[in-house]
Protein backbone atom coordinates (compact mmCIF):
# COMPACT_ATOMS: atom_id res chain seq x y z
CA UNK A 1 0.00 0.00 0.00
CA UNK A 2 2.89 2.28 0.41
CA UNK A 3 4.35 1.86 -2.68
CA UNK A 4 1.35 3.14 -4.45
CA UNK A 5 0.40 5.87 -2.45
CA UNK A 6 3.36 6.77 -0.07
CA UNK A 7 4.37 7.65 3.21
CA UNK A 8 3.58 10.87 5.03
CA UNK A 9 5.97 13.80 4.05
CA UNK A 10 7.82 11.61 1.58
CA UNK A 11 5.45 11.26 -1.58
CA UNK A 12 6.36 11.01 -5.11
CA UNK A 13 4.71 12.91 -8.43
CA UNK A 14 2.95 9.60 -9.53
CA UNK A 15 1.99 8.50 -5.88
CA UNK A 16 0.42 11.86 -4.92
CA UNK A 17 -1.77 11.06 -8.50
CA UNK A 18 -2.35 7.79 -7.01
CA UNK A 19 -4.01 9.61 -3.86
CA UNK A 20 -5.55 12.14 -5.92
CA UNK A 21 -7.93 9.31 -7.74
CA UNK A 22 -8.44 7.78 -4.60
CA UNK A 23 -9.68 10.68 -2.87
CA UNK A 24 -11.46 11.79 -5.73
CA UNK A 25 -13.42 8.23 -5.77
CA UNK A 26 -13.81 8.46 -1.71
CA UNK A 27 -14.91 12.14 -1.75
CA UNK A 28 -17.74 10.92 -4.34
CA UNK A 29 -18.45 7.76 -2.33
CA UNK A 30 -18.99 9.67 0.67
CA UNK A 31 -21.19 12.85 -0.77
CA UNK A 32 -23.66 10.06 -2.12
CA UNK A 33 -23.57 8.19 0.84
CA UNK A 34 -24.13 10.92 3.05
CA UNK A 35 -27.48 11.85 0.79
CA UNK A 36 -28.71 14.36 -1.31
CA UNK A 37 -28.97 17.00 1.51
CA UNK A 38 -25.38 17.42 2.41
CA UNK A 39 -24.70 20.12 0.37
CA UNK A 40 -27.96 21.08 -1.59
CA UNK A 41 -29.00 24.13 0.87
CA UNK A 42 -25.76 24.93 2.45
CA UNK A 43 -27.04 25.59 5.37
CA UNK A 44 -23.83 26.71 8.74
CA UNK A 45 -23.55 22.98 9.17
CA UNK A 46 -22.93 21.96 5.85
CA UNK A 47 -20.38 25.21 5.35
CA UNK A 48 -18.16 23.61 8.54
CA UNK A 49 -18.65 20.54 7.50
CA UNK A 50 -17.65 20.98 3.59
CA UNK A 51 -14.94 23.41 4.57
CA UNK A 52 -13.49 20.55 7.47
CA UNK A 53 -13.58 17.74 4.87
CA UNK A 54 -11.82 19.33 1.98
CA UNK A 55 -8.97 20.56 4.20
CA UNK A 56 -8.24 17.19 5.34
CA UNK A 57 -8.98 15.49 2.01
CA UNK A 58 -6.50 18.16 0.75
CA UNK A 59 -3.67 17.06 3.17
CA UNK A 60 -4.29 13.82 2.47
CA UNK A 61 -3.71 14.27 -0.98
CA UNK A 62 -0.42 16.37 -0.29
CA UNK A 63 0.84 13.83 1.69
CA UNK A 64 1.41 16.31 5.25
CA UNK A 65 -1.09 14.03 6.92
CA UNK A 66 -1.27 9.79 7.02
CA UNK A 67 -3.89 8.43 4.14
CA UNK A 68 -5.71 5.89 6.06
CA UNK A 69 -6.13 8.19 9.79
CA UNK A 70 -7.56 10.95 7.42
CA UNK A 71 -9.82 9.45 5.24
CA UNK A 72 -11.53 7.73 8.39
CA UNK A 73 -11.57 11.24 9.85
CA UNK A 74 -13.77 12.19 6.75
CA UNK A 75 -15.71 8.95 7.01
CA UNK A 76 -16.49 10.25 10.86
CA UNK A 77 -16.91 13.81 9.56
CA UNK A 78 -19.82 12.50 7.15
CA UNK A 79 -21.51 9.95 9.45
CA UNK A 80 -21.69 13.36 12.02
CA UNK A 81 -23.31 15.09 9.22
CA UNK A 82 -25.56 12.68 8.62
CA UNK A 83 -26.57 12.35 12.29
CA UNK A 84 -27.19 15.96 12.61
CA UNK A 85 -29.05 15.99 9.54
CA UNK A 86 -31.52 13.53 10.92
CA UNK A 87 -31.71 15.37 13.90
CA UNK A 88 -32.65 18.70 12.36
CA UNK A 89 -35.21 17.10 10.07
CA UNK A 90 -36.94 15.44 13.17
CA UNK A 91 -36.68 17.57 15.67
CA UNK A 92 -37.47 21.54 15.91
CA UNK A 93 -35.23 21.87 18.86
CA UNK A 94 -31.81 20.49 16.50
CA UNK A 95 -33.35 22.05 13.27
CA UNK A 96 -32.96 25.49 14.89
CA UNK A 97 -30.02 24.67 17.08
CA UNK A 98 -27.84 23.51 14.31
CA UNK A 99 -29.63 25.05 11.12
CA UNK A 100 -31.26 28.54 12.75
CA UNK A 101 -34.69 29.59 11.61
CA UNK A 102 -35.83 32.39 8.95
CA UNK A 103 -35.97 36.31 10.02
CA UNK A 104 -38.78 38.60 9.09
CA UNK A 105 -37.30 41.49 7.18
CA UNK A 106 -40.61 43.02 6.58
CA UNK A 107 -44.13 42.82 6.30
CA UNK A 108 -46.70 44.06 4.20
CA UNK A 109 -44.30 46.30 1.84
CA UNK A 110 -42.89 47.27 5.10
CA UNK A 111 -38.99 47.00 5.45
CA UNK A 112 -37.35 46.68 8.98
CA UNK A 113 -34.34 48.97 8.24
CA UNK A 114 -32.56 48.22 11.60
CA UNK A 115 -32.98 44.22 10.76
CA UNK A 116 -31.62 44.96 7.18
CA UNK A 117 -28.12 46.49 8.66
CA UNK A 118 -28.13 44.19 11.57
CA UNK A 119 -27.53 41.56 9.05
CA UNK A 120 -25.68 43.30 6.41
CA UNK A 121 -28.47 43.56 3.76
CA UNK A 122 -27.77 46.19 1.43
CA UNK A 123 -30.19 48.13 -0.42
CA UNK A 124 -28.67 46.10 -3.55
CA UNK A 125 -29.20 42.77 -2.12
CA UNK A 126 -32.41 43.55 -1.48
CA UNK A 127 -33.53 44.73 -5.05
CA UNK A 128 -31.55 41.78 -6.25
CA UNK A 129 -34.13 39.72 -4.35
CA UNK A 130 -37.24 41.62 -5.73
CA UNK A 131 -35.58 41.37 -9.45
CA UNK A 132 -35.19 37.80 -8.81
CA UNK A 133 -38.89 37.12 -7.85
CA UNK A 134 -40.15 39.77 -10.42
CA UNK A 135 -41.61 42.63 -7.88
CA UNK A 136 -40.58 46.13 -8.66
CA UNK A 137 -41.26 47.65 -5.09
CA UNK A 138 -41.19 46.93 -1.50
CA UNK A 139 -45.24 47.71 -1.41
CA UNK A 140 -45.72 44.50 -3.70
CA UNK A 141 -44.29 42.08 -0.89
CA UNK A 142 -46.24 40.54 1.90
CA UNK A 143 -43.23 39.25 3.40
CA UNK A 144 -39.77 39.27 2.94
CA UNK A 145 -37.29 36.71 4.99
CA UNK A 146 -33.52 36.31 5.36
CA UNK A 147 -33.77 32.41 5.29
CA UNK A 148 -31.48 30.02 7.47
CA UNK A 149 -29.55 29.54 4.39
CA UNK A 150 -28.55 33.56 4.18
CA UNK A 151 -30.80 33.62 0.91
CA UNK A 152 -34.00 36.31 0.87
CA UNK A 153 -37.23 35.04 0.09
CA UNK A 154 -39.78 37.00 -0.73
CA UNK A 155 -44.25 36.16 -1.12
CA UNK A 156 -46.24 38.24 -3.28
CA UNK A 157 -49.32 40.10 -2.16
CA UNK A 158 -52.21 38.40 -4.19
CA UNK A 159 -54.62 40.86 -5.20
CA UNK A 160 -57.64 39.28 -4.92
CA UNK A 161 -59.11 40.74 -8.03
CA UNK A 162 -56.17 39.66 -10.65
CA UNK A 163 -56.71 36.00 -8.49
CA UNK A 164 -60.01 35.58 -8.95
CA UNK A 165 -59.46 36.73 -12.91
CA UNK A 166 -56.63 34.03 -13.05
CA UNK A 167 -58.80 31.38 -11.89
CA UNK A 168 -61.70 31.67 -13.99
CA UNK A 169 -59.42 32.30 -17.08
CA UNK A 170 -57.92 29.14 -16.25
CA UNK A 171 -61.09 27.36 -15.55
CA UNK A 172 -62.02 28.42 -18.98
CA UNK A 173 -59.02 27.01 -20.83
CA UNK A 174 -59.76 23.71 -19.31
CA UNK A 175 -63.24 23.69 -20.86
CA UNK A 176 -65.21 24.54 -17.32
CA UNK A 177 -67.47 27.24 -16.69
CA UNK A 178 -66.51 29.36 -13.39
CA UNK A 179 -69.19 29.16 -10.86
CA UNK A 180 -70.71 31.99 -9.48
CA UNK A 181 -70.20 34.45 -8.67
CA UNK A 182 -66.80 34.23 -9.93
CA UNK A 183 -68.08 34.25 -13.72
CA UNK A 184 -69.08 37.49 -13.32
CA UNK A 185 -67.05 39.00 -11.00
CA UNK A 186 -63.97 38.58 -12.66
CA UNK A 187 -65.31 39.44 -16.36
CA UNK A 188 -66.69 42.61 -14.63
CA UNK A 189 -63.20 43.60 -12.95
CA UNK A 190 -60.98 43.59 -16.82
Amino acid sequence: MDMIFGVKDHISLLQECARAVLIFVYGLVMLRLSGRRTFARWAALDIVVSIIVGSNLSRALTGSAPLAGTLAAVAVLIALHFICGYLAAHSTFWSKLLEGHGLVLGEEGTMDMQKLRQHLISDEDLREAFRQKGVEKAEQTKQVTLEANGKISIQHKVDPIVALGAIADGMEKDGRKPAPPYDNFAQEQR
